[in-house]
């Protein structure tokens, strides 16, 4: 039989894209292949949540969590642990969780330079939660107890524990840190019994305010309902909860940001500076916003350089 060119080229086409294809399936989402903590023994404080999951969560090949029906962590041990740990909670405007572009890559770094990092795969409160808004939080609080519980087990200083978010995830960072004492679930083993407080924060291109007028984000939709009730508007806006004893707090925002504006930053630099909390605030003409690590070079890239000079000014990192 005789193939003509349109048809031999047509024949490859199949071939090469049936062998993407095939490769694309047999590559693991962001994250599969690392150790996983669960957050709860049974049923999340006051139970709910997907009725459509399928396990854990569902995650998209690039990273993309949602349906988060058992809440957990996922471990990046350091090939050489200096002891200091970061919780890392990547956003999704509360509706999903990016860790392709937000957590693994940025727990991928912080394992290089010796940090055990934990990435947080929160519960979303539009997924059907009784908890409602306030299951992100005790997600992050009982994840803080959990990790200071395992420090032995993981190489880390108790005493050395950090939060870092992104965009919704430094929303709820920021309220792992400003909120640390608010009793929002009731204890369930001896691990409750530990501190649920970051010895520093770090957030980066964060949503804080959920006020007027910059309170047009998915955040504020989803904590704060739309139309807002102005009371949850207030409850859920980070920079209201911000007191002297709060952990040392580091800021990270492109002026550009069309999502969570740069207001964001500058209303919590400000509330922190009043209550004389320690805190450092970098801003960048452009980056946008989910720039994650940012692009090599980039002013944006900028941030994580800082950042570890600055934990590093603060003894939490030691080697």
């Amino acid at each position: 039989m005789r193939l003509d060119r349109r048809t031999l080229v047509a024949a490859a086409a199949a071939m090469l894209s049936g062998g993407a294809q095939a490769r694309a399936e047999t590559v693991p989402a962001p994250g599969t292949n690392l150790d996983v903590i669960d957050l709860w023994p049974g049923l999340p404080p006051g139970g709910g949540g997907p009725i459509a999951a399928d396990g854990r969560f569902d995650e998209s090949r690039d990273g993309v969590i949602s349906n988060v029906a058992r809440p957990c962590l996922l471990v990046m041990r350091a090939p050489k642990p200096n002891g200091a740990a970061l919780l890392v909670a990547a956003g999704g405007g509360y509706r999903r969780i990016d860790i392709g572009n937000e957590g693994i890559p940025v727990a991928r770094w912080l394992a290089t330079v010796g940090i055990t990092a934990f990435v947080l795969i929160y519960r979303l409160p539009g997924e059907g939660w009784a908890a409602g808004a306030d299951a992100p939080l005790q997600d992050v609080q009982r994840a803080l107890r959990l990790v200071r519980a395992g420090a032995v087990t993981y190489g880390i200083d108790p005493e050395r524990v950090g939060v870092l978010g992104f965009s919704a995830g430094g929303h709820l960072m920021g309220e792992a840190a400003m909120r640390a004492s608010a009793e929002t679930y009731a204890g369930l083993d001896a691990s409750d019994a530990l501190s649920a407080r970051p010895e520093l924060a770090g957030l980066i291109y964060p949503v804080i305010t959920l006020l007027p007028p910059f309170d047009r984000t998915s955040t504020r939709r989803i904590l704060a309902g739309d139309p807002p009730d102005p009371v949850k508007a207030s409850a859920y806006s980070v920079e209201t909860h911000v007191r002297e004893k709060a952990p040392p707090t580091f800021l990270a925002q492109a002026a550009d940001d069309p999502i969570a504006v740069v207001d964001n930053s500058l209303l919590m630099y400000a509330a922190l500076r009043g209550a004389l909390v320690p805190t450092e605030l970098h801003l960048f003409e452009r980056g946008g916003h989910g720039f994650g690590l940012g692009v090599p070079g980039s002013p944006a890239a900028a941030w994580s350089g800082l950042f570890l000079t600055w934990m590093r000014r603060r003894g939490f990192l030691r080697a």
